[in-house]
C-alpha cells in the first residue's frame, strides 16, 4: 500500500537543528520522490510531528515476565543471582509471549528496530514476524567454550532458517554474554563464527559494573576491554559493547581507533546503580554512541523516549554542564546510531529518498507539549511514549491511532500473565 503523509512536521535527522513542514511519500515500503507516485491510502498529520522510528540497541526482550520483580537487590551482581535460576525455568511458551509483549510495547513508543540478547531465540523470530518489527537477535554464547561449541550447532540452524526473513527484518548478532560469565575462550569461539558469517557484529556487555571491572584486574591484571582486546577478540570484526560505565581512558581510544559502538543504558544503570556512562566524552571522541533499554527486569520498561529523556539529564548533570549533550545528540543515539551500530544505517535512522518508511508520527495537540517551540528540545525533554500515535515498518502500518494492528495485545497480556503464573509454580 502507497500513503502519503500530508503536512507533517518533519524531524528527518539528516542535520542539526533541521525540520521542516512537508509531506512524506511511501511507496512499495520505502520513501520516495517519484513525481508519479499515487496514493492509496493520506494520512493528515498537521498536529503530528514525523521522524525515523527509534532503535532499542540493546535489550532482553524476554525478560518482560520478570518486570518489577526483585527490584531490591543492592547490586548487579545481586540481582543477577535472583534472577539466573528463574532464567534456568523457561520454556518455550514463556519467550513466545514475553517476545510479543516486548514488542507490542516497543511499537507503542515508537521503536521498530532492537538487538536483543537473550535464549530460545527461535521463538522471538516467529514473534518478530508476526509483529512486523525488525531486530538483530543475538546468538547467545554462555559459559565455557565446551558449552558454547554445543550453542553454535543450534545458533547455524537458527541462522540458516531466519537469517534476513520478513523482508530482511531479521538479523543476527553473536552475543557472548560478559566477560564475567563467559571467558576469552568463549569469546574466540564467538569470533571465529562472526567470521565464518559475514555481516555478523559481536555483541556484549562490557564493564557494566566496578565489581565487573575488579574482577577481571585482580584475574589478569587488566580491564574486561583491554584484557579481551589484546587477546585478539575483536579484531577484524563489528563490535558493539553494552553500557561502558566503567571503560578507561585507554579502553576508550580501542573503542574510538577501531569503531566500536556503544550503547547507553541510563535507566538500567541508575536503578542498580551502576553508575553513569560518560557518553559526553565518548561523543566528543567521535564514538558512535547509541541507546538501549536494556530489558524490563532492570529498567522497567522499553520506552525509549524515557531513556532519551534521562541519557540527557544524568550527562549533564554528571559533567555540571546543562550543554554537556545537545537534544539532536540524544535524538541521534536514540535513530541514526543505533541504525550504524546495527549496520542497518543504509535502510533506517533517517527520513531520507531511497531508506525504508520506518518512521513513527507523534500527536503534539498536547497540553504537556504546548507551545510547542522547539521540536528537537521536546522530542528529548517533553514528549512521552503514549504520545506515538502511527508507527511504519517497511511502510507497513503497525499501529495506527494509538491502536496495535499486528497483535491482539489483550491476548498478548492475557497470556502473558499465565506464563507468569505458571513459572512461579515450577
Amino acid at each position: 500500500m502507497n500513503t502519503l503523509i500530508k503536512n507533517a512536521l518533519i524531524v528527518p535527522m539528516t542535520k542539526d537543528g533541521y525540520t521542516y513542514r512537508g509531506d512524506v511519500k511511501i511507496e512499495d515500503g520505502k520513501i520516495t520522490d517519484n513525481p508519479n507516485f499515487k496514493a492509496d491510502k493520506i494520512i493528515d498529520a498537521t498536529d503530528k510531528i514525523c521522524m525515523p522510528s527509534l532503535v532499542n540497541t540493546h535489550t532482553h526482550s524476554s525478560m518482560e515476565l520478570m518486570r518489577n520483580y526483585k527490584d531490591t537487590s543492592p547490586d548487579l551482581m545481586s540481582w543477577l543471582s535472583e534472577i539466573f535460576p528463574l532464567e534456568d525455568k523457561l520454556v518455550d511458551n514463556d519467550i513466545k509471549w514475553a517476545s510479543k509483549l516486548a514488542m507490542a510495547e516497543m511499537i507503542q513508543s515508537g521503536c521498530t528496530a532492537f538487538n536483543d540478547m537473550y535464549f530460545m531465540q527461535h521463538n522471538t523470530c516467529d514473534a518478530l514476524l508476526e509483529s512486523g518489527m525488525r531486530a538483530t537477535i543475538g546468538l547467545t554464547f554462555f559459559g565455557n567454550a565446551e558449552t558454547c561449541k554445543d550453542r553454535s550447532k543450534i545458533h547455524e540452524e537458527l541462522y540458516s532458517k531466519y537469517n534476513n526473513k520478513g523482508n530482511g527484518r531479521i538479523k543476527f548478532s553473536v552475543a557472548p554474554h560478559a566477560i564475567y560469565t563467559t571467558p576469552a575462550e568463549s569469546y574466540k569461539l564467538a569470533k571465529e563464527w562472526i567470521i565464518e558469517h559475514p555481516g555478523t557484529i559481536l555483541h556484549t556487555h562490557m564493564s557494566e559494573t566496578m565489581t565487573e571491572v575488579n574482577g577481571v584486574l585482580k584475574d589478569f591484571g587488566k580491564e574486561p576491554l583491554k584484557y579481551l582486546y589484546e587477546e585478539g577478540v575483536f579484531d577484524g570484526i563489528d563490535v558493539v559493547l553494552a553500557h561502558g560505565v566503567h571503560l578507561t581512558e585507554e579502553e576508550i581510544q580501542i573503542c574510538k581507533d577501531n569503531n566500536f559502538s556503544i550503547v547507553h543504558n541510563p535507566s538500567s544503570n541508575c536503578k542498580l546503580a551502576s553508575g553513569i556512562a560518560p557518553i559526553a566524552k565518548f561523543l566528543k571522541q567521535g564514538i558512535n554512541v547509541a541507546l538501549g533499554t536494556d530489558g524490563s527486569s532492570s529498567n522497567n520498561n522499553l520506552n525509549m523516549f524515557e531513556e532519551m529523556h534521562l541519557a540527557a539529564m544524568i550527562s549533564n548533570v554528571s559533567n555540571m554542564n546543562p550543554m554537556a549533550t545537545t537534544p539532536y545528540q540524544i535524538l541521534e543515539m536514540a535513530t541514526i546510531n543505533g541504525a550504524k551500530a546495527l549496520k542497518i544505517d543504509d535502510k533506517v535512522g533517517t527520513i531520507e529518498v531511497g531508506k525504508d518508511a520506518d518512521i513513527i508520527l507523534i500527536d503534539i495537540n498536547k497540553s504537556h507539549l504546548t507551545p510547542l517551540n522547539d521540536p528537537l528540545s521536546a522530542l528529548v525533554y517533553a514528549i512521552q511514549g503514549s504520545d506515538v500515535d502511527t508507527v511504519f515498518c517497511q511502510g507497513n502500518i503497525l499501529m495506527e491511532n494509538r491502536k496495535l494492528l499486528t497483535m491482539d495485545i489483550d491476548e498478548v497480556i492475557k497470556k502473558t500473565n499465565e506464563c507468569w503464573k505458571d513459572l512461579l509454580s515450577r
